[in-house]
């Protein structure tokens, strides 16, 4: 994943959810990369992590979805 870029942190995954569609939606490919502890749910972050190239358009998308 060297040429991909976290546009979103989240402590709650339906947010990434929300974001990760959004910018599907718009034609970037994004993924979920969740780093919570799988024993205790409550510690970790989600990011939502896309090509580096595309970073400036779906911070301008971001911006857009209601959270």
């Amino acid at each position: 994943m060297e040429n991909w870029t976290s546009v979103f942190t989240t402590d709650k995954l339906y947010k990434a959810e929300l974001v990760r569609t959004s910018l599907l939606e718009n034609g970037i490919e994004a993924v979920i990369l969740n780093k919570e502890d799988s024993s205790f749910t409550t510690f970790g972050e989600i990011d939502v992590m896309i090509p580096k190239e595309d970073a400036d358009r779906a911070t301008e998308i971001i911006k857009s979805v209601k959270l």
